[in-house]
């Protein structure tokens, strides 16, 4: 079985308020790309994943007038794709939701938020996890005040069921860019930067929890999306000890393997701090007129999942040998988003 994530920047822009692909030659809202030229890019890539499931994060909206689900399923029909049944959970405010297109025949998938009461203080309940749409209380720079955070897009949880009866959990997860959005200063970057990563790392906090909900219960779990974070991607990292890829993933030396998520990418990303390393994103960069690459996008699965010898895949245009040799597919990656897909092929 093959599951994928997917963060496809902009997607929302491609359809109308019915959910109906904008097929046309005007600018679509990435950079020097037109709309029919990424949508024919994201049917090539789609069609190549083959996946029967695609975590699609920064999917289109939902609100009063558009429905995230409409819009994949009529994306799906469009190219044909087996991973033809959407599901999402809670919407947000942010036209970018985070929803599943998966392959009915092969798949159940229902979206199934683990509750425990909105607004628990989770900083004084350790083992408690309030639901992502809630609110979540933690003292994060130990000044004996809680901050409260929130979610500006709540992870999607879904239990989900193998035709043949196999249930595992999975969760879909974009967590807060850590980008000095609006800052006027060097001053404001530093300021706005800091904010964000502590609210970033409290995300993470939050998340990890769930996350040891799921293992203390034995139940098998896929975790992935756009994590936003990896070790050493700014400089504000020190202030505060690890990134939050590290608290999500578990710490192995403390806790031990058996209570900690494996993703590949992002342990050699982990252990190659100066090192050449796995990347899933790339970005122009205006004022240094260059692209920066960064590893953004992870599978991670619960051990018991490990054990069955699964194979990651960054589908990236310039560092995948079988994306180099198909030029349709590395030109139809580059176009369609700033992020490349991952996938992981696993016996369920």
């Amino acid at each position: 079985m093959r599951i994928a994530t997917y963060n496809i920047e902009w997607f929302n822009a491609l359809f109308d308020d019915a959910g109906n692909l904008i097929e046309d030659h005007k600018w679509s809202s990435r950079y020097n790309v037109r709309r029919i030229d990424q949508i024919t890019a994201l049917g090539i890539v789609f069609t190549a994943l083959d996946a029967d499931a695609v975590m699609v994060i920064e999917a289109p909206d939902q609100n009063g007038k558009r429905s995230t689900v409409s819009a994949l399923e009529n994306f799906a029909a469009r190219f044909d794709l087996r991973a033809r049944q959407a599901v999402m959970g809670f919407e947000n405010d942010t036209q970018q939701e985070i929803a599943l297109l998966y392959d009915p025949d092969k798949l159940t998938a229902r979206h199934d938020p683990i509750s425990a009461p909105t607004g628990v203080r989770g900083g004084d309940v350790p083992d408690i996890a309030p639901r992502f749409d809630g609110a979540f209380h933690i003292d994060l720079d130990i000044d004996a005040d809680e901050d409260v955070v929130r979610f500006s897009k709540p992870p999607l949880e879904l239990a989900m069921q193998t035709k043949d009866g196999f249930a595992f959990r999975m969760i879909g997860a974009h967590l807060k860019s850590k980008a000095p959005h609006g800052a006027r200063n060097d001053n404001e970057v530093m300021q706005i930067s800091i904010a964000n990563r502590r609210k970033q790392l409290a995300q993470a906090i939050w998340l990890r929890r769930r996350i040891n909900g799921h293992l203390e219960a034995g139940e098998p779990l896929i975790l992935l999306g756009d994590l936003n974070d990896g070790p050493g991607l700014d400089e504000y990292e020190d202030l505060f000890g690890r990134s939050s890829i590290e608290i999500v993933m578990g710490d192995s030396a403390g806790a031990g393997e058996s209570a900690c998520l494996y993703d590949p990418h992002a342990r050699m990303a982990l252990r190659r701090r100066l090192g050449a390393a796995p990347t899933s994103a790339r970005f122009y960069i205006d004022t240094t007129k260059s692209y920066l690459q960064a590893l953004l996008d992870y599978i991670m699965v619960s051990p018991d999942l490990a054990a069955r010898a699964p194979e990651w895949r960054i589908w990236h245009p310039f560092d995948d040998p079988k994306c180099w040799a198909v030029p349709e597919l590395r030109d139809a990656l580059i176009t369609a988003s700033d992020h490349f897909p991952v996938t992981l092929d696993i016996d369920l």
